[in-house]
């Protein structure tokens, strides 16, 4: 993507809401680093500390453990302030929405941000806690006036890692992506790294990565008021 990139998205800082420590590196982090680089600041949300993880089960308090990943991880990304929350992992689709939605509200005005960043509606590995993690910002971003940039997948990379590994990655077709850009995955990559506990017996990620290459998608869930889609 040009050195406009900045310019015509149209914001200046983000905040990046997510369901658990690590979906900021795993999912979001070249597209955090790229708008880091381009000048955007990001503010993150995490709403659960990922205590319900069936990866690093060895460690004997794994909430604390990854909170503190989350906090190195955030740190390499260039991510301005963090917020960790103590949702209870794995249950975040039973939390009433308007709860959720309030504390993004209140990270939304804190980083007095201009635009929301989460997964795609669909959550991605449609994990419920990350479709209800992107229900609530788009709900708060409803109230405060705010477009929502939603990390996405095509559905090429899709269709190859449910085939690979049986897995239930819910992507988009190319047609529906408004626009892709390209990402150095070098500070995502450390970023990950950070996550030890979650990445150092993860095939899919590293499979996925892969098959991304040097590409990241996005689509708009809620456009902001002058529409900047490429064409």
């Amino acid at each position: 993507m040009t050195a406009d990139l900045a310019e015509r998205l149209g914001f200046r800082s983000v905040l990046a809401v997510c369901a658990h420590p690590d979906d900021e590196s795993f999912g979001l982090g070249a597209v955090i680093s790229t708008f880091g680089e381009l000048g955007i600041e990001t503010t993150l949300l995490c709403f659960t500390r990922g205590e319900a993880s069936t990866l690093g089960t060895k460690t004997d308090d794994l909430a604390d453990h990854r909170a503190k990943e989350l906090e190195a991880a955030a740190a390499v990304l260039g991510v301005r302030s963090l917020r960790l929350l103590s949702y209870p992992d794995g249950h975040l689709s039973e939390i009433d929405i308007e709860e959720l939605s309030a504390e993004v509200e209140h990270a939304a005005e804190a980083g007095s941000v201009d635009c929301v960043l989460v997964f795609d509606e669909s959550g991605i590995t449609g994990h419920p806690d990350h479709q209800k993690a992107t229900a609530a910002a788009r709900a708060t971003a409803a109230r405060l006036d705010l477009p929502v940039l939603a990390w996405t997948l095509p559905s090429t990379v899709t269709d190859a890692l449910n085939s690979e590994f049986a897995a239930a990655f819910v992507g988009r077709d190319p047609s529906a992506i408004d626009f892709t850009i390209h990402v150095d995955r070098t500070m995502q990559h450390e970023a990950i790294g950070r996550h030890a506990s979650q990445s150092n017996d993860n095939p899919v990620l590293r499979r996925r990565l892969a098959l991304q290459g040097s590409s990241e998608s996005l689509i708009w869930l809620s456009a902001p008021r002058v529409s900047r889609r490429d064409s």
